[in-house]
């Protein structure tokens, strides 16, 4: 690792250090914040659902807590003090940092198996991208306020990178883990199975793989292995939870059956709110469907590049899944970077900037008018989170027509460098 990576590592983490040090009450205000903690990241509610584990009651009981079990026994073998928490939301950061690093490192945004970008001169070097996930400003909000969120995003890069070094069966258990924890990455393993798949198959001489050795049976090996390491997991937890399945519905089927609805930046909360009783059940099919048809439909179109079919499944989760936060945003952000050479073919960044600003700087606002001064309504919140859902859509529509629009110069269609024709 050369020294800019690591200088922007510990200016990261001394940052970080600061924040929690100079400003001890900073943690406590932004856990509270709706835009970072939901119901099923809140580190509040974790240390609630903590309280009652060590105390031998179920913490699943009373509704609160719905947060994955192992969570409950590492932090109960964890120091009970507010630096060693803030020391492993700084480390989970770091790991973050390094996996975002091993990616750009490989190159595998402009030049992969099937697909080499003309502009890859232009793609930002490992430590530019990790400024940019280190000092994002939702970045350091997430880590600060600590919700869950941040280990599931550290999972999920973990796992990514560990395709892009060739190893699948490490990024296959990393993805389990990440479903474990929240699930929608589970949308993320087809993509992630041809990353892994297309590297091998780049980087390695037919000679060194198996005679045998074809997708079919790669994914069916690698979907195998996931299915198993999530079984295993939650055998775990049923142990850990004093054998009983009550943790299912709480962690999992809170995130289908949406019965907790406090506001946060997603779509769901408001709708189900006004939604009647009778057609519950069916929109929340359709909520749940219309997440579920985007990862075959651009796993087959991008087939070329299941990099970035994962990073625009990371920002559409973050939009559309039923409990999002802005740590979800960060996420999807912070991977960005890798295709920095995209950007001039992007139509909308000013715009998307601009609404990106605005809906940050003015959903506090709104929210306070609504829940404290008693001056606003529900509508005005939910009219500021439709705001930042619609200017983070444009990004990953913009991302993705760019991406499109390189795919065809790429393929010689001879219009490279000519002016898109705006509709």
């Amino acid at each position: 690792m050369d020294k800019r990576c690591i200088s922007v590592i510990l200016g990261g983490m001394l940052l970080r250090l600061l924040l929690f040090t100079a400003f001890p009450s900073l943690p406590t205000l932004l856990g509270n914040r709706v835009e970072i903690s939901t119901p099923v990241t809140s580190f509040k509610r974790l240390q609630e659902g903590l309280f009652l584990y060590t105390h031998g009651v179920s913490p699943y009981d009373g509704g609160v807590y719905h947060q994955a079990p192992l969570l409950l026994a590492f932090f109960s073998m964890m120091p009970s003090s507010a630096m060693a928490t803030n020391l492993i939301y700084i480390i989970a950061d770091i790991q973050s940092t390094l996996a975002l690093i091993d990616i750009a490192r490989s190159g595998w945004s402009t030049k992969s198996r099937l697909h080499e970008s003309k502009r890859k001169e232009m793609a930002w070097p490992a430590w530019g991208v990790a400024a940019a996930f280190l000092f994002n400003p939702f970045t350091i909000a997430a880590c600060i306020g600590r919700p869950t969120v941040v280990f599931t995003n550290t999972v999920i890069l973990t796992a990514i990178a560990k395709a892009i070094q060739g190893r699948p069966t490490p990024a296959t258990l990393a993805l389990a883990l990440s479903s474990y924890l929240s699930l929608y990455p589970c949308l993320l393993l087809a993509p992630l199975v041809l990353l892994s798949y297309d590297f091998l198959l780049h980087c390695h001489s037919t000679t060194l793989l198996p005679t045998n050795f074809s997708l079919s049976k790669f994914a069916t090996t690698q979907v195998t292995i996931y299915f198993t390491a999530v079984a295993c997991l939650l055998g775990l937890s049923y142990l850990i939870t004093g054998n009983s399945w009550e943790f299912l519905a709480s962690t999992y089927g809170v995130h289908l059956f949406l019965p907790d609805l406090t506001p946060n930046v997603g779509l769901w909360w408001y709708f189900f709110i006004e939604m009647f009783d009778p057609f519950r059940e069916f929109f929340l099919c359709v909520f749940q469907l219309h997440l579920l048809i985007y990862a075959p439909g651009l796993t087959i179109r991008l087939r070329k590049q299941p990099l970035f079919v994962c990073i625009t499944m990371l920002g559409i989760l973050s939009i559309f899944k039923s409990y999002p936060s802005i740590g979800d945003t960060a996420l999807y952000l912070s991977l960005l970077p890798l295709y920095r050479h995209i950007i001039p073919l992007m139509r909308y960044s000013f715009v998307v900037t601009s609404a990106i600003l605005y809906a940050t700087l003015l959903g506090p606002a709104f929210y306070h008018l609504w829940i404290y001064a008693g001056s606003g309504n529900a509508n005005f919140f939910y009219a500021i989170t439709l705001v930042w859902s619609l200017s983070v859509t444009l990004v990953v529509a913009d991302a993705l027509f760019a991406v499109l629009r390189e795919e065809w110069e790429v393929e010689g269609n001879g219009r490279e460098g000519k002016p898109v024709v705006q509709i």
